[in-house]
């Protein structure tokens, strides 16, 4: 696949950048984890006969995926989060309140996935996941990733823009907005560790103004770090939208619904003084009980290790967005 290469002002020289090859190199991958809990769980990785489980390693029941880097979107002036962190640090209240979320995901069941695309379009559809990865061919993005909690990642996903879908099922002149449904069932993604999920508006919904989906840089994700998403990322697919806070990335998409007029969202329902439906990364807006002048970059080594910077209007990509807010 060809890429027009457009040189971004926030990205860092080629010769400063740590080349893909030693970021994938897996004995770097192994040295890295040398030490940690989670070492031996790497081991099947590489050749092993084991049989990984969720107690193994929150890369379980991932696959490799072959993709090319987008060469706009190949590097930034942050260090790429370390895979294993990425995986053990989420948010996911379908399967508890912590981070540490990744053992309970497990239990989201992925296989036979549909997604329903409807509502005010000309040409609905509901794809499997086959179908979505050969009707839009896939490609890898490096994005910045931040949280409305303050903290941040740089994160390199697989998959493809929302565009590409938004030409497939023609929306109709009426179609101003976007619904994304998650996946839910009560007796599954409850989560021990988060007892008051019986009370909160479940299914979770985000949504989107039809011209922000429409947006180069907005995408769907069916991968992570060269492989299949993980469940406590949102496998099999998820909406991430890099300009904007995390929440507004609905995980394990089910239903994709596009509406005349702005649907109910998840957070914005339950609290829409402090999660407001548009939720820009925004340093001089700040959340009603913390700012967001700053943010934490996790990593490189675990959650503890973490550097303080500012925070960057629309995450650095006002370049592709700040017309949409004009």
């Amino acid at each position: 696949m060809a890429f027009l290469h457009v040189p971004r002002p926030w990205q860092l020289p080629e010769s400063q950048a740590t080349s893909e090859a030693a970021f994938y190199n897996r004995r770097r991958f192994l040295k890295t984890l040398a030490g940690a809990s989670l070492a031996g769980a790497a081991l099947p990785l590489l050749g092993c006969q084991k049989q990984l489980t969720a107690d193994d390693s929150p890369l379980v029941g991932t696959r490799p995926l072959s993709v090319e880097r987008n060469p706009v979107f190949a590097q930034v002036e942050r260090e790429t989060t370390n895979e294993l962190l990425a995986a053990t640090y989420n948010n996911y209240y379908e399967f508890g309140s912590s981070k540490a979320i990744w053992r309970n995901a497990q239990a989201l069941p992925t296989e036979d996935w549909k997604v329903e695309v409807t509502g005010l379009v000309n040409q609905p559809r509901t794809y499997d996941l086959d179908d979505l990865t050969r009707a839009f061919p896939l490609e890898e993005r490096l994005y910045r990733f931040r949280c409305v909690e303050a903290w941040a990642m740089v994160v390199p996903w697989v998959g493809f823009p929302m565009n590409a879908l938004i030409q497939a099922v023609e929306p109709t002149s009426k179609a101003k907005f976007v619904r994304f449904t998650s996946y839910f069932d009560r007796a599954v993604t409850k989560g021990p560790t988060f007892p008051p999920s019986q009370f909160l508006p479940f299914p979770y919904t985000e949504g989107l103004r039809i011209e922000e989906m429409a947006n180069d840089l907005a995408f769907f994700a069916v991968g992570i770090y060269g492989h299949t998403l993980p469940k406590q990322h949102g496998a099999p697919i998820r909406a991430v939208i890099p300009w904007k806070y995390g929440f507004k990335g609905a995980k394990s998409i089910v239903k994709i619904e596009f509406t005349e007029t702005q649907p109910a969202t998840f957070w914005n329902t339950l609290s829409p003084n402090e999660y407001k439906f548009e939720a820009n990364v925004e340093p001089d807006v700040p959340h009603p009980r913390w700012s967001q002048a700053k943010e934490r970059l996790i990593g490189p080594g675990s959650q503890f290790d973490w550097q303080e910077v500012p925070t960057i209007k629309y995450n650095g990509y006002g370049e592709f967005v700040a017309s949409l807010y004009a």
